[in-house]
């Protein structure tokens, strides 16, 4: 298991859009994905999980995988939500 911690950075968070292209890059990966805040923990894969968060710009979040592709899907998510700060 590999565990990463992140800011949130974009200006509308985990929420809608982003939320929604998050879990898509999420499902294409085979190791179970998760992210934590504050003490929840939520699906990566789940739009409904992830917008339960309620993480908003300047949110800590870590992002926790397990399985055969856990890095890759760590770097894959990672570089997305780097990519929403230009877009959201």
């Amino acid at each position: 298991m590999k565990t990463i911690e992140y800011t949130i950075k974009n200006s509308i968070g985990l929420h809608a859009r982003p939320a929604a292209i998050f879990v898509k890059k999420a499902n294409e990966f085979i190791s179970d994905i998760k992210i934590l805040k504050d003490g929840k923990e939520a699906n990566a894969k789940s739009i409904i999980n992830v917008m339960s968060l309620g993480a908003v710009k300047g949110s800590e979040i870590s992002l926790q995988a397990k399985g055969d592709d856990e890095s890759e899907a760590l770097d894959a998510l990672t570089e997305l939500l780097d990519s929403f700060v230009e877009e959201y």
